[in-house]
């Protein structure tokens, strides 16, 4: 960059500093230009969902899409209410990529690959007139006359901008300069992780899903949080959409319990205790000279879950269906329903990558993204206090955010 004034810098090249990088020149703007840190703009879009990108969910009243951000729910009717998830899939087909929706609701390109997202932002942006730099960094943004005074990695040259974009998903450095600008900050916490398990005889069963799981976690301070859902047992602990749905709404209090907790599981599918009986009368019946380890009570139950919680009941696998005891079905039964584990700290991984915290909501006004605490000052994306489940809800909220503070910083310019 030479020694000059910008009108727009935004800073972040995700997908939320891509959208408001592109609507604000599609609106008009000249002279957007887009720093990203690394040599390679939108990598969280290229790694996600498998190399798929789950682009955005099938849930189009804005009041039940809410329901899926355990941090912001409230506060982003508004904001969904003039772009959700309908206008994310015209919005991507106007620019040449079909969404095709799968049977869970989670929208993917058709290509199913995340290489046509990017294409497709990359594209739009330069048909746009946005200039993309890349391996460039905001390193520090200070108030100055009619703008901001900002000093990039590697850069002496001074270099102002008139309005200021941040869009620095989770990275320190986004919170660091949101904070410098006057932002008060949540402290970040791990959001949408795997749970990890004492040693378990459970994780000699890694592999195995089960669906529809009842989840219940036990907080120390009292508190509980339940899903249910899809859930894979894994070598550490339990993964899965179920309990990635409950870390995420779990996540300041298990990180204030230093993620030590019970979980109550219900791996009946939401049976009803008479239901169970029921089922077991049936087997003791039709299946009565079989053996309970190669007999399970109902056919889409794992084998291998159901050996476990033989053991696990203290009931012996060689023993028949017509010689299992009153005691022994009723022991099998509360395994069935409530089996109880230990939890002793966080998967491996976060597998979306997914953190709570960032700048209050608050301190923002939502119409327009723009800071309450300095005038042309725009937030968007993950650097804002809000977060997802996962299924597409994370993106959704950067392609929100990201298309309203375009919209208004344009307005804005417009009318200077």
């Amino acid at each position: 960059m030479h020694p000059e004034r910008l009108p727009v810098v935004v800073a972040g090249g995700g997908p939320a500093g891509f959208m408001a990088a592109i609507v604000a020149a599609e609106a008009g703007v000249q002279g957007v230009h887009l720093l990203e840190a690394t040599p390679e703009p939108l990598s969280k879009v290229r790694i996600s969902g498998g190399g798929r990108c789950n682009v955005t969910h099938a849930c189009w009243d804005p009041r039940e899409l809410v329901a899926h951000y355990p941090r912001g729910s409230r506060a982003l009717r508004g904001p969904f209410s003039r772009f959700a998830a309908g206008d994310a899939l015209a919005w991507f087909d106007d620019h040449g990529l079909e969404l095709v929706e799968e049977p869970d609701g989670r929208l993917f390109p058709r290509s199913n690959r995340s290489s046509s997202v990017v294409d497709t932002l990359r594209r739009a942006a330069e048909q746009a007139g946005v200039t993309l730099h890349t391996g460039l960094a905001l390193q520090a943004a200070a108030p100055a006359a009619q703008g901001f005074a900002l000093e990039l990695r590697g850069q002496t040259h001074p270099l102002t901008s008139g309005q200021l974009v941040l869009a620095t998903g989770s990275h320190p450095s986004g919170r660091r300069l949101a904070g410098a600008l006057g932002h008060s900050l949540v402290s970040p916490v791990p959001s949408l992780f795997t749970l990890a398990l004492a040693a378990e005889p459970l994780l000699a069963l890694a592999g195995v899903a089960v669906d529809p799981v009842g989840l219940i976690l036990e907080l120390p301070d009292g508190g509980s949080q339940r899903q249910q859902g899809p859930v894979l047992i894994t070598h550490w602990g339990l993964s899965g959409p179920a309990t990635l749905r409950l870390t995420a709404f779990a996540a300041r209090q298990l990180h204030t319990s230093r993620y030590r907790a019970r979980l109550r599981v219900d791996w009946s599918g939401g049976r009803s205790q008479a239901d169970l009986e029921q089922l077991f009368q049936q087997a003791r019946s039709t299946q009565a000279r079989r053996l309970l380890a190669s007999a399970r009570p109902w056919p889409e139950l794992s084998r291998r879950l159901w050996q476990h919680l033989l053991h696990r009941s203290g009931v012996e696998p060689e023993r028949r269906w017509a010689d299992l005891t009153r005691e022994q079905q009723r022991h099998l039964i509360s395994a069935l329903r409530d089996s109880v584990y230990a939890i002793s700290g966080r998967g491996p991984f976060g597998e979306e990558f997914v953190t709570a915290g960032g700048v209050p909501l608050g301190e923002v006004n939502l119409a327009t993204m723009e800071s309450r605490r300095q005038p042309g000052l725009f937030l968007a994306g993950e650097l804002l206090d809000v977060d997802g489940i996962t299924g597409g809800f994370n993106f959704q909220h950067c392609w929100t955010s990201g298309w309203i503070a375009g919209q208004a910083l344009a307005l804005q310019l417009s009318e200077s």
